[in-house]
This record gives structure tokens, C-alpha cells and sequence, in this order.
């Protein structure tokens, strides 16, 4: 990575625009600490400004998604009448130093925008008629009369460019404006009650604390709750673009997986990282990123849940639980669990188990449909690990008595599913009595993941299956007259898993 020649910061939104510009004019050309150049020229700074072709893109059509966000912001609208509601994408995180973690903008602001960039905030403004005026808050293009585009850390020329805002407002079809000056221009809005979304960018949740209506007293952290809350109901149910997006992320994920069965004899020689690295190589070719850490644990690592470390060896005569999904460009996460043998064949004990957590998920699945409860699939899967327990001696019945006690859940230890979306765990501050008390509708998308994990040290079950991990997960679509496994094209059932894992190697 290059050393950056100046210091030149990027104003926040809670900076006003001259305060800005005199921090911009004070540090453009100020050098780093143990930078190799001292200073800018005021020669060089002229020619830096000059011989630059325009490079506006005129002709671009909104993005695929912006007539979908367009409905979400109005059903947010409508839900907040006379409110004013403040959105921000967030600000880039520190990884070491003066290098970041790759940004990933808050999804509630990618949901309702398709918008995707740094320091962004989407507002909503009331209108005394009804209804809102929308504008998004963005970094325009790198300033280039005050050296910022050559001289900033995040300027043009050393992270890429950024569409202006007149471009943006062609791809987003939402007013657009210069999230430098969203403070200023917030504090000057007529007294009205405010929400913000909280936990992406302290500078706009500063910005918002100054205003009038959020006064001590005022019941904001309540209020903002529910709005978050809102924005996490708002995606339990998918539309057809966003079930698109999903399966083109599943479809990936399948691709990934079969790329990790091609490589297990090089994973044998080294170890998970192989796996993960992998998988990865597809999710970053294809999409985004993975949309959550690759779990690739091989072995008694199967028997940790969120096994991320993925350092340890992949032996023949073990088992490999890889647990992954790629993230499209829009955001979308997959979220698919296979466990297979590194052998390319189970073993007697290995296969009792992987059928007992086989027969699990056909219940759960068989019990995805819109109308049930959406416990019910978790319930089905549950009964019929805890009969297996029972039925090897590991737990007493009866099963009922197993199942109230929850007895079972030293062996299961998870739930059976979640929601899955833009976020692996999507919805999840949504309320209990929506979400996992409420009902499955169409459109609504979640994993079912049964598992039985019987730890290395656990004396309560035979040596054999010590060691044994074993989990199978799915995406599932509620459709109108059930559901659909989104994830059918890679095998579940035992015998299919050998044979197309014979075919692939």
C-alpha cells in the first residue's frame, strides 16, 4: 500500500461547509508524519488544477432497484406522518492505523436507497401538506480546485471516484445534496419531532442531538428504537427484485461449494484456510464479499458454532462443516451449511448422525408454509432430534418431557433458523410478536439449520460420537402454497453427498 503525500481529511457531516473548506485550505497540503515529501508547491498545486477532461456521466439510468426503494420509503412515510427522519450509511471503521476496513453502509440506508457510499445520510423531511421531501446527503466528486482529489487519503486518485450528484440523483432518483453541509442546513429545518437511526455515524446522531425537539426530556432513544424497529419489519418480507437478488446469491454459494469439494486433497495438505480462502476467491469473483465470516471447521472444530479461527487440519476420515454464503454487489447474503466427508464417504457413526439431522430439516422444511406459526418449523425439527436422543440413550423420555425441559438443546444448541436477507440475521430488531411469534407470509425468506454437535469432552455420549458435529442448512422462500428450497441445487440427502462428491473430484 502507497503512503498518501498529504493529510487532506474529508469533511463530516457535522462539519458546515466553511469550517470545511478552511480545514481543507489549512491541511491540503500539510505532509504526514515521516511522509517522503515535505510540502505542495504552489506550482504544483496550479498544475494539479489544470488539463482534467470532463468525465460526467450524462447517460446513466437509474439503478434496478430504485423503483423498489421508492416504495419502501413511502411505506416509511407513511408510517412517520409529520416526523423528520435522518438515515446515515455510516463512516469508515479503523482497521490499523491509517487503513480501514472495507466500508459496508448500514442496511437500513442500502434498503431504502440502493445506495451504497460512505458518510452518506438519507432525510426525510415533512411537508406541512403531508408526506415527505427526500434527499440524500452525499459526498460529491473530490474537490479538485483544493487539492483534495490528489492530496486526501479518500480523494479521487487513491480510492476511485465518486459519482457527482447530479449523477447520483440520475441513479437513485432522489434529491441529492452535500452531506458537508447537512448540519448546518438540518439546524436551519423549522422545529419538527426527529428520528434518527443510531449506531452508524456519531457526527449525524451530534447533529441531531442540537436540534430543539431532541431536549432533554424528550423520549428520543424510545422513539428511534421504533423507528429502527419500523425499517427491520419493513424487510420480513422480500419483493421480487430482492428474491432475485437472494437467489443469484444462493446460486454462488452453490458454485462456491463446489469449488471447495474440487480442492479438499490441497485443503488435506494444508488446512480450513484452504477451504475458506477458497469459497471466498468465489464470493469476492462473483459478488461483494461472503456476507458473514466462513465457517470451515473440520473435525471436533464442527462442535463450535461461529468456528471463524479456520486454522486447523483437515483430516481424511473426518467431517468438513462449511458454513458460507456469498454477498452480492446489492448486499444480498446467502447463508448455506453442508457437512461432508473429507473422505468422500461417511462412515457408519458419522452417517447415524447426519441422518438424524437429515430427517430434522425435511420436518422443519415440511413445515414452512404462509399461515403457520413461524415457530412451527423449529418445533418439527426439535421433535425429531430429541426422538433420536431419546432413542440412543442419550436423554430419558418421554420425548415431551425432553422437548418442555429443552433437554435436547445440549446436543442442538441453536435455533433451527432465522430471517435472512441484507443482513444474515436480517430483521432482527423487529419486534417478538412480527417475527418469531408471528406467522409465515409469502415472500418472507429464512435459512432452516438443524444440528447435532456432541463435544470432544462430553462424557455423556459414547466415545465414538464424540468429536461430531453435524449441521444442514437451507434458504427457504415461503411461496404462496409452501415454500421453495432456494438451495436445492447442491445435495442433502447422505447417499446424494457421496455420489456428488465423487463426481466433482
Amino acid at each position: 500500500m502507497t503512503d498518501t503525500t498529504g493529510t487532506a481529511a474529508t469533511a463530516r457531516p457535522g462539519d458546515t461547509p466553511a469550517a470545511a473548506d478552511a480545514d481543507e485550505r489549512q491541511t491540503a497540503s500539510k505532509p504526514r508524519k515521516n511522509g517522503l515529501y515535505r510540502g505542495v508547491s504552489d506550482e504544483l498545486a496550479e498544475l494539479m488544477k489544470t488539463g482534467w477532461a470532463d468525465t460526467e456521466l450524462r447517460d446513466l439510468a437509474p439503478l434496478e432497484q430504485a423503483p423498489y426503494a421508492a416504495k419502501r420509503r413511502a411505506a416509511l412515510s407513511a408510517r412517520f406522518p409529520g416526523e423528520r427522519l435522518v438515515i446515515p450509511a455510516g463512516n469508515l471503521r479503523t482497521r490499523s492505523n491509517d487503513t480501514e476496513y472495507p466500508f459496508r453502509a448500514s442496511t437500513e440506508y442500502v434498503h431504502l436507497t440502493g445506495d451504497q457510499t460512505q458518510d452518506a445520510v438519507l432525510h426525510f423531511e415533512p411537508r406541512a401538506a403531508g408526506g415527505h421531501d427526500v434527499t440524500a446527503y452525499l459526498l460529491p466528486r473530490s474537490d479538485r480546485e483544493n487539492g483534495e482529489f490528489w492530496l486526501d487519503g479518500q480523494g479521487e486518485l487513491w480510492v476511485g471516484r465518486r459519482h457527482s450528484l447530479g449523477e447520483a440523483e440520475r441513479l437513485l432518483g432522489i434529491a441529492c445534496r452535500d452531506v458537508r453541509a447537512f448540519a448546518e442546513e438540518l439546524a436551519a429545518l423549522p422545529a419538527a419531532p426527529t428520528r434518527v437511526v443510531r449506531g452508524h455515524d456519531a457526527g449525524v446522531e451530534a447533529a441531531v442531538a442540537e436540534l430543539p425537539s431532541r431536549a432533554e426530556g424528550d423520549a428520543a432513544p424510545e422513539r428511534d428504537a421504533e423507528l429502527k424497529v419500523f425499517l427491520s419489519e419493513l424487510r420480513l418480507v422480500k419483493d421480487d427484485w430482492e428474491l432475485g437478488q437472494l437467489q443469484n446469491a444462493v446460486d454462488s454459494t452453490v458454485r462456491g461449494f463446489e469449488d471447495v469439494v474440487r480442492v479438499l486433497d490441497r485443503a488435506v495438505a494444508t488446512s480450513e484456510r484452504y477451504i475458506e480462502g477458497t469459497f471466498n476467491l468465489r464470493a469476492r469473483v462473483e459478488g461483494n464479499d461472503v456476507g458473514y465470516g466462513t465457517i470451515a471447521a473440520s473435525g471436533p472444530n464442527a462442535c463450535t458454532l461461529h468456528w471463524v479461527r479456520n486454522d486447523g487440519p483437515v483430516r481424511p476420515g473426518d467431517l468438513l462443516l462449511l458454513d458460507a454464503g456469498v454477498e452480492t454487489t446489492t448486499l444480498y447474503t446467502a447463508d448455506v451449511t453442508r457437512t461432508l466427508p473429507v473422505s468422500g464417504t461417511f462412515t457408519a457413526v458419522q452417517r447415524r448422525v447426519y441422518d438424524a439431522v437429515f430427517d430434522a430439516q425435511e420436518a422443519g422444511i415440511a413445515a414452512v408454509r404462509p399461515g403457520a406459526p413461524y415457530r412451527a418449523f423449529h418445533d418439527a425439527a426439535q421433535r425429531v432430534l430429541a426422538e433420536r436422543l431419546v432413542e440412543w440413550g442419550l436423554l430419558d423420555g418421554p420425548v415431551e418431557r425432553v422437548l418442555e425441559l429443552g433437554l435436547q438443546r445440549r446436543y442442538t444448541l441453536h435455533g433451527t433458523g432465522h430471517m435472512l436477507g441484507l443482513d444474515v440475521h436480517d430483521c432482527a430488531v423487529a419486534r417478538t410478536e412480527t417475527y418469531v411469534d408471528g406467522e409465515l407470509l409469502p415472500g418472507m425468506v429464512l435459512t432452516v439449520e438443524p444440528g447435532l454437535y456432541f463435544q470432544p469432552d462430553d462424557l455423556t455420549v459414547p466415545e465414538e460420537l464424540r468429536g461430531i458435529g453435524v449441521r444442514i442448512e437451507d434458504d427457504v422462500v415461503v411461496t404462496a402454497d409452501g415454500c421453495r428450497v432456494m438451495s436445492d441445487g447442491l445435495p442433502r440427502r447422505a447417499e446424494d453427498v457421496e455420489r456428488w462428491m465423487a463426481g466433482l473430484r
